[in-house]
């Protein structure tokens, strides 16, 4: 039989039993809907995950103190660590006044212990804690001169910074009365690490810093909600906490962010300027610090609390790397991509099976057309070549509704806050696999119709 009357005679029982294979599809329906939007979401995730964390540096690990966790310590701060580039919030806690361990310089620190005792070797790099180690405050304050021992001594670092954010009113431009917005105390290098561009003007440099001006820099959204546009919010005036501060630049657009705070919503400030007009020394700030090697990320990590166990012995710090916190947010998104296409798989196995069925059923129905079929000279692999061929039409019906049914839901997935991002290569996929579910599940129906003896087959009622 030649493959044109093969594909006519194909179409013409389809066509006869329209329900029927509009039902037999349903399970194809069903698992190519599922493929196509397993795909989008898998695709969606993905770009979330790049853009919450597209101004973190791998290799960044934040260092920030929480006063909660020290036993026998109480503490409050008025100033929270700010979101350091590694995307990590800083802990809490209210700034002691401490003197600085003595350390030789360019060497290592020592000394003995209060009473003529010796202290012991430490693991790592420096020796026991001096006499006039910071111990016993009432509570811990990440310092600028923390900054530059872990600077100091902790090798394979390419930069290091340090920062806090707190909360304050904001006056000035179209505001109709003072708001509340996010304050963030940073140092020149801070839109370096953190990625940050600008649209407009300049990031903050060192000399705004020497000289603690009263300059800032704007987050896109917030020079928009101030000034109504970028471009009037360059060049302006706000008043912080009633003193005023010149704009120096607005920020890109970035988008939220792993943890929640973005720097389109914050206002950037000189670090010096911040502790000088805004917290006092009532601040507990995060230091980072941007590994050389992302694969030598944990060694820096133990380095940085041997470090800091010299100026605070017996004081616990949150210490955390951006990588880690990317792959864990990659790893998720990988995992609910792969328990999507499992369900996908079983529906297509369930919607194969219906095919099957059905195309058994098919047979028993249809036995004297295939006898006749055969005593009229069509072999088996015409036989064979026809049932395969409408198992095959049928998923691919189901197949296209599926795509079709994929996205006419999309838009109700979105409204649950879902990234769905719909491509060309899915809708092709889950074409694809409906189409080779319904042929492998109606291979072995066909291949019964095709090895049933003729003169049987006529007699059969």
């Amino acid at each position: 039989m030649r493959l044109t009357e093969l594909l006519r005679l194909v179409w013409t029982n389809l066509v006869q039993n329209k329900s029927k294979v509009i039902l037999t599809s349903f399970g194809i329906v069903v698992g190519s809907a599922t493929i196509m939007l397993v795909i989008a979401i898998g695709q969606g995730g993905q770009m979330e995950v790049a853009e919450q964390f597209k101004n973190l540096n791998a290799g960044a690990v934040d260092v920030t103190y929480d006063a909660s966790n020290a036993f026998g310590r109480q503490g409050s701060s008025s100033g929270s660590g700010m979101q350091g580039p590694g995307g990590f919030p800083g802990g809490g806690g209210m700034a002691g006044g401490s003197s600085r361990a003595n350390r030789p310089s360019g060497g290592f620190p020592g000394g003995g212990m209060p009473g003529g005792m010796s202290g012991g070797e430490m693991p790592g790099f420096f020796p026991g804690g001096g006499a006039d180690s910071r111990i016993n405050q009432e509570a811990v304050s990440l310092t600028q001169e923390d900054m530059e021992d872990l600077e100091v001594f902790v090798p394979g670092l390419s930069d290091v910074t340090i920062s806090f954010s707190t909360k304050s009113d904001v006056e000035g431009g179209e505001l109709e009365s003072s708001t509340s917005y996010t304050i963030a105390g940073v140092k020149s290098n801070y839109a370096q690490i953190s990625n940050l561009d600008m649209v407009l003007g300049e990031f903050l440099t060192e000399a705004n810093e020497e000289g603690k001006e009263k300059v800032c820099v704007l987050g896109y959204s917030v020079a928009k909600e101030i000034f109504g546009s970028v471009y009037d919010a360059y060049d302006g005036t706000i008043y912080i906490d009633g003193r005023p501060y010149l704009v120096n630049g607005v920020l890109e657009e970035m988008g939220s962010i792993a943890s929640g705070i973005s720097p389109d919503d914050a206002v950037f400030i000189p670090y010096e300027t911040g502790i000088k007009y805004l917290t006092g020394t009532n601040v507990s700030p995060t230091i980072t610090v941007i590994a050389e090697d992302v694969g030598q990320v944990e060694m820096i990590k133990t380095n940085i609390e041997t470090v800091l166990a010299d100026s605070y012995p017996n004081t616990e710090f949150t210490i955390s790397d951006a990588g880690s916190k990317m792959e864990a947010a990659e790893k998720s998104n990988e995992t609910l991509t792969m328990l999507l296409f499992a369900m996908a798989a079983i529906v297509f196995v369930v919607g194969g099976i219906g095919i099957m069925n059905v195309l058994f059923v098919s047979v028993k129905e249809r036995t004297n057309e295939i006898g006749i079929l055969k005593a009229i000279g069509c072999s088996r692999k015409d036989i064979l070549l026809e049932f395969v061929l409408e198992a095959s039409c049928i998923s691919l019906v189901g197949a296209v509704l599926g795509v079709l049914v994929a996205l006419g839901i999309t838009p109700l997935i979105e409204q649950f806050s879902v990234r769905v991002e719909l491509s060309v290569l899915g809708a092709v996929l889950s074409l694809t696999f409906g189409v080779i579910t319904g042929t492998v599940f109606g291979f072995y129906p066909a291949y019964k119709a095709s090895t049933l003896i003729p003169v049987v087959a006529l007699n059969q009622e």
